[in-house]
């Protein structure tokens, strides 16, 4: 089995999701008593919010880089970064180390593609739904259509993750403005919905949608496990 390198704290509470998943995921492969082989660095996400709203970007690259070295030396075979809007890193990342960096939208897209869908919404933090590191992936390198919601309810999911998701704060009210968000995007032809921000998966689920929901979180979390598994 190969060694994931996982890059967490932005925040802990999904990076405790990736923890559990790459050891079920590793469990349900393997059976028995098998868990997955991995390493985590995680960052303290006040520093960094800092950085991503000050658009310090540089900065919030070297950190990145540096975390991604760190899991290198440690015997990591390869990166995941646990996080959707820190990819905005992921070319100085990947440059920064020697071992592969597995993109948080690739696996996303592709499983898009296998349920033969090539329109769909995104919700993310701002910096996610607006920039072209994201947006521009998934449209340029997988071929995909993406949806975005109104200016206003950008506004309203990217307030939800850093006032509450991040915190571990799970609000009714909120999760039935996400439902509503999403409801939009079907109408206006979102085939599914990405959910791209590895907090979301916190506050709704595919009861709460009419289209697929594709969580980069879990599928991240499962590129992973496939790849130390190959």
């Amino acid at each position: 089995m190969k060694t994931i390198g996982l890059i967490g704290g932005m925040s802990w509470e999904s990076s405790a999701e990736y923890y559990r998943l790459v050891n079920e995921g590793v469990k349900e492969k393997l059976g028995g008593l098998h868990s997955a082989d991995c390493v985590m660095v995680s960052v303290d996400f006040d520093e960094i919010e800092v950085l991503q709203r000050e658009a310090r970007w540089a900065e919030a690259a070297d950190r990145m880089v540096a975390a991604a070295c760190a899991l290198e030396a440690a015997g990591a075979d390869f990166v995941l970064l646990c996080t959707n809007t820190m990819h905005k890193t992921a070319d100085a990342i990947q440059s920064g180390i020697s071992i592969p960096f597995i993109h948080i939208a690739d696996p996303t897209a592709a499983q898009i593609k296998m349920a033969g869908l090539d329109t769909v919404g995104l919700l993310g933090t701002r910096f996610t739904m607006e920039e072209d590191f994201y947006t521009g992936r998934l449209i340029k390198n997988h071929g995909l259509k993406v949806l975005l919601p109104s200016k206003n309810d950008r506004e309203i999911v990217h307030r939800v993750i850093y006032e509450e998701l991040v915190l571990g704060i799970l609000r009714e009210e909120s999760r039935a403005q996400y439902v509503r968000i999403m409801q939009d995007l079907v109408e206006q032809g979102a085939q599914g919905v990405i959910l791209g921000c590895t907090e979301i998966g916190l506050l709704v689920s595919a009861s709460d949608s009419t289209v697929p929901l594709f969580d980069t979180t879990r599928l991240h979390a499962l590129a992973g496990v496939e790849a130390a598994l190959a």
